[in-house]
């Protein structure tokens, strides 16, 4: 089984690239272990990179954190 560590992020705006950069995510499996409303309170990132992002990880079998609120 191919290990999925390593699926790169999809396109989003440069904003919300360097957002996700600054806090280390750089892969799409690192976006399991955070929720919506964490990448949201990133600057620069916004409500089009979270449909984005989220839309990938469906495709890939793959969901955001779960809120523990």
């Amino acid at each position: 089984m191919m290990s999925q560590t390593s699926i790169p992020l999809p396109k989003t705006s440069r904003p919300a690239e360097r957002a996700m950069n600054h806090v280390g995510i750089t892969t799409l499996n690192q976006l399991t272990s955070v929720t919506e409303a964490e990448l949201l309170r990133l600057h620069g990132m916004g409500p089009k990179a979270i449909r984005i992002l989220k839309a990938s990880l469906e495709e890939h079998g793959l969901t955001f954190a779960n809120a523990k609120e």
